[in-house]
């Protein structure tokens, strides 16, 4: 499904950051966009900044379910910031659903990871696909294994080294010079 993300710009805190940008929403099955202007007003500036795919894999049904499950489902947009650009610093990577694949992308420090909340329409389209896909896993506990399955343990040591007893013997009393 197609879905634009709409970052916000506003004056920065400090003197090292002029502009401030947070991606604040998501716009599902929304047209190509290249940086276009929403709406401005009070120093804040909305831009209609890209419009990418949002993939839904079966094999991720597992972390939608978990993100589902949050309080506030979210969407998770990846940008990458552009070098020296100052009027669209950013370049959108893609927008994810799965909570596990945007952890993924913040354990590098090259992308920049926002959290935004999930329309409606796109959680249920979601869920939906998590209903048709998503098979739970029945947990199964490992069984241990002995560490000597072929080999018999008789309490006597090591089985690899051969002595007569399993006791520790000095150099003295193997001399047999017992005072």
């Amino acid at each position: 499904m197609p879905v634009g993300v709409v970052l916000r710009r506003t004056a920065g805190v400090t003197r090292w950051a002029k502009w401030s940008w947070k991606a604040t929403a998501v716009l599902p099955g929304a047209a190509d966009a290249d940086w276009r202007e929403l709406r401005s007003e009070d120093g804040a500036t909305e831009y209609h900044a890209a419009t990418v795919p949002l993939n839904l894999h079966g094999a991720e049904t597992e972390a939608y379910v978990h993100g589902l499950g949050a309080e506030v489902p979210c969407v998770y947009v990846v940008m990458r910031p552009i070098a020296g650009a100052t009027d669209n610093p950013f370049e959108i990577l893609l927008v994810t659903a799965s909570p596990y694949e945007a952890q993924d992308y913040c354990d590098s420090a090259e992308e920049v990871v926002e959290k935004v909340a999930m329309p409606q329409g796109l959680a249920a389209w979601v869920s939906a696909f998590v209903d048709q896909f998503h098979e739970e896993e029945a947990f199964v506990k490992r069984k241990r294994k002995n560490h000597f399955e072929a080999g018999k343990q008789d309490g006597i040591g090591d089985p690899r080294v051969r002595k007569d007893a399993d006791i520790y013997a000095s150099p003295t009393l193997k001399r047999g010079r017992i005072a």
